[in-house]
């Protein structure tokens, strides 16, 4: 069987390795007899996976004591609402960081949702550049008594990067979206009040959401939220107050594994910082050929959208990109071109054999 170099912003590729354990434990997971697919939730055998998994991810990233980690359904847009029914109590306000798509459509449901009941503001925005950089400090104007700031660390759309320390200084509860680089660098987590991601980008299959939350942040939901959408009874009740995205947890559990393996997040960020420069430095060296629209200090590792100078070529770009295996580039349809995304398990040599393509594909139409 031949596999594709696969680019796609989600759901992405994931470690061949990871992907062969699971091939090998699929009908008799370590010998219970079936796969994780058909276990009971509540069994010894699956409580032993999502105990690891959890005590994984607090390795990878540092994860202080004082955080829950829960492993919950509906997406990261899901988020998007129960972060502020969860933290947002009825005449308090929030602030929002808009800087692309995604924190866009977080502002708007959380602007639905809290309709009548309370504030949510845009204390910062760089819509009117195009979403091609992220927000300077003087751009930024947080009230400080906001339940919290929510920002986006990495557009996975518009391809915007920006790391903790960039951040705005404040005592506000920082709220961050890193689903599409959560795991490909170090981060403090203990500058969060709550982190949380989509795993379908970087960590695992999709189904599963990561979120890290600081432990004086629960309680605070009102009588009338739906239950499963409590964070503190989710965390009561070890995520599995219903049945959990079982077979998601699991493969991301092999998913931390490996990163392990790998030397940790340290050695991840170097792997990925390589690759990411290969492919800029094609972009960048093309005399124009491409063109990669972010700001340079904050462009993304992990989705790098780019253009072509003469649009009549991006049909013929995607169709002999793919029948050189390279797979999924083209851009969001919000913004056109191409997108190459360059998540954890995409490997290095992927990210050569697109440079070579684009260099061949410029030299053949220049």
């Amino acid at each position: 069987m031949s596999r594709i170099w696969n680019f796609s912003a989600g759901p992405a590729v994931l470690p061949a390795e990871v992907l062969e354990q699971v091939k090998d434990e699929l009908l008799d997971w370590h010998g219970a007899g079936c796969g994780v697919m058909e276990m009971s939730h509540r069994g010894k055998e699956f409580t032993a996976i999502i105990e690891a998994a959890e005590a994984d991810l607090r390795e990878l990233m540092g994860i202080p004591g004082n955080y829950k980690v829960l492993f919950l359904q509906g997406g990261a847009t899901q988020q998007f609402a129960q972060i502020p029914l969860n933290l947002l109590s009825i005449g308090a306000s929030a602030d929002y960081l808009v800087t692309g798509s995604w924190s866009k459509k977080a502002v708007k449901e959380a602007q639905r949702v809290m309709a009548g009941t309370a504030s949510v503001r845009v204390a910062g925005t760089t819509e009117a550049s195009g979403f091609t950089r992220f927000l300077d400090a003087a751009e930024i104007a947080i009230d400080p008594d906001a339940a919290y700031v929510h920002v986006c660390t990495n557009e996975t759309i518009h391809g915007v990067e920006v790391d903790c320390s960039r951040l705005p200084q404040t005592t506000v509860p920082i709220v961050a979206d890193m689903s599409s680089h959560i795991l490909s660098r170090p981060v403090d987590v203990s500058k969060y009040a709550l982190i949380y991601a989509g795993a379908q980008k970087n960590i695992g299959p999709s189904g599963v959401t990561i979120v890290i939350v600081r432990e004086d942040l629960l309680g605070r939901a009102p009588a009338t939220i739906p239950t499963v959408m409590d964070y503190a009874v989710m965390a009561e009740n070890g995520s599995m107050l219903n049945t959990p995205p079982t077979f998601a947890i699991y493969v991301s559990g092999l998913v931390f594994k490996w990163l392990k393996r790998l030397g940790g997040l340290a050695e991840v960020e170097k792997i990925n910082a390589h690759k990411a420069e290969l492919l800029y430095v094609c972009i960048d060296g093309s005399e124009g050929f491409y063109r990669n629209p972010v700001r340079v200090a904050d462009r993304s590792r992990m989705n790098v959208p780019f253009t072509l100078a003469n649009p009549e070529l991006d049909a013929a770009f995607l169709a002999e990109s793919k029948a050189a295996g390279l797979a999924s580039l083209k851009g969001h349809k919000s913004v056109g071109g191409m997108r190459a995304s360059i998540y954890n398990a995409m490997p290095t040599d992927g990210v050569r054999a697109l440079v070579e393509f684009m260099q061949d594909f410029r030299k053949r139409n220049a």
